[in-house]
């Protein structure tokens, strides 16, 4: 049985008396970093705030531009994920002075199976807010970008991320509270630290800006070759269907007439197109259940660790060796096969690029392309417009979203010449190696901080 012995002195100031608050590995974590120089957040001057409470913003508020109003979904490990923001007005942002936050300031997860995801605002947002589900972190002006930024790096590191984990509180819905996180501690950095850091992060952002400006080249080359560079349809009121057309559906709600998926389908079809079925060969995944769990063992790929850009390492899941050994003929994914999520958000796709040690979960399809199919075109087909609509009239209808494998098999995919399908796969791949790049970096960033503690406390 796992124990641990503490002092009455450890307990005050705690506000805590359940025994996971002071499990061992907490311990020696906050042992680790008292040994060194040290300071809270609040000591440094932070100001921590909570988003506002939902009722104060509803959906019907969040607009296409303005002030970015970012979710739990945009933020990722150290930058916020800028593919799906959405916006509110300067008179709610004003409204909500009190979660604003400025460029450089940080923005963390508080509930969920997400808790403790830590980004920073971009310089290119002038004001920002945030959602009831984040907490922001606000500097004093006298704080340097330099230190900001290790602050960043510190959080996201095993030890910002530990005490981060040690202050959850709640079962049904973990939480943070916003003292928690001021109570947060780390080591207080010399200048070269602050300034190895701030090199770091900074080439790493610049690898992501690669990233970005090569997926987007790719998928405008895409769109443009389709002739649907500029293609935008609004939902219409009213319009008239056939009952035939209903029938062969065998769909009567209004949305999946939409008149837009139509004009998309056409445009499509002048591409040489061609049912997903003729170009790829299907395997779905397998579900085990929630029991079959682990905090380790081999990786258990969820629709949540899906994204364009590869798997997430956060809030993974693991399987049994015994169990991945029985799966792994069917259901573990090879190099160069499109993973497809076909539940909850449909229609993501990405290549495999590196041998994984674990199998996906029944929400994904693996697809191993034939018949001269480039596979980082066929993915990025399905990313975009193309696939993106086709999902959407599909999955729609439903509380939660569920692309029936039948419908995907069906979905019309463009078939461009070999020679330009290979030139837009080129830049998908540029794009990818640029986010490894970036990511390297991040990882040693952490990893330069942790050291520092290390050698300090020797």
């Amino acid at each position: 049985m796992i124990h641990s012995v503490i002092q009455k002195s450890q307990l005050e100031g705690a506000d805590r008396l359940d025994a996971e608050y002071f499990q061992p590995e907490y311990l020696d974590l906050m042992q680790e970093i008292n040994r060194v120089d040290h300071q809270s957040l609040k000591a440094l001057g932070c100001k921590v705030v909570s988003g506002p409470f939902g009722s104060s913003l509803k959906s019907e508020a969040y607009l296409d531009k303005g002030v970015p109003f970012l979710r739990i979904n945009d933020l990722k490990d150290f930058f916020i994920d800028k593919d799906n923001l959405i916006y509110i007005s300067e008179e709610d942002n004003n409204r909500l002075k009190q979660s604003q936050l400025l460029p450089y300031d940080l923005v963390l997860s508080k509930v969920g199976n997400t808790i403790g995801i830590v980004s920073v605002i971009p310089e290119d947002f002038n004001v920002s807010n945030i959602s009831e589900n984040n907490i922001g972190i606000k500097f004093d002006k006298s704080v340097t970008s330099q230190h900001k930024l290790y602050i960043l790096t510190f959080l996201n590191s095993e030890l910002g991320l530990q005490q981060v984990l040690r202050s959850i509180s709640g079962n049904a819905q973990p939480k943070l509270n916003v003292h928690d996180v001021e109570r947060i501690i780390f080591p207080v950095p010399s200048r070269s630290v602050l300034d190895s850091n701030f090199i770091l992060i900074n080439n790493a952002r610049q690898y992501i800006a690669q990233a970005q400006a090569y997926y987007g080249q790719a998928e405008e080359l895409l769109l443009g070759e389709l002739g649907l560079k500029d293609f935008h349809f609004e939902d219409d009121l009213s319009f008239v269907v056939n009952f035939s057309d209903v029938q062969n559906a065998d769909r009567i709600d209004a949305e999946y007439f939409q008149p837009k998926y139509q004009k998309l389908i056409s445009k499509i079809k002048d591409q040489n197109a061609k049912v997903l079925s003729d170009l790829v060969s299907i395997k779905k995944g397998f579900e085990p259940g929630s029991e079959a769990y682990q905090e380790e063992g081999k990786l258990f790929i969820r629709v949540s660790s899906l994204s364009k850009f590869g798997i997430d390492s956060s809030d993974q899941k693991y399987l049994s060796d015994d169990l991945f050994n029985q799966l792994r003929v069917d259901y573990q994914p090879q190099i160069g096969e499109v993973l497809l999520t076909k539940d909850a958000t449909p229609g993501i796709a990405y290549v495999l690029k590196e041998s994984i040690g674990g199998v996906i979960s029944g929400g994904i399809l693996r697809m191993k392309t034939k018949n001269g199919i480039e596979p980082e075109y066929l993915a990025l087909c399905i990313n975009s417009i193309v696939g993106k609509w086709q999902a959407e009239r599909d999955a729609g209808g439903s509380v939660i979203a569920h692309w029936k494998p039948d419908r995907i098999r069906n979905i019309l995919i463009p078939v461009l010449p070999r020679e330009k399908q290979d030139e837009i796969a080129e830049l998908v791949r540029k794009s990818h190696e640029a986010r490894k790049k970036s990511k390297e970096l991040l990882e040693e960033a952490k990893s330069k901080v942790e050291e520092m503690i290390e050698k300090e406390g020797n």
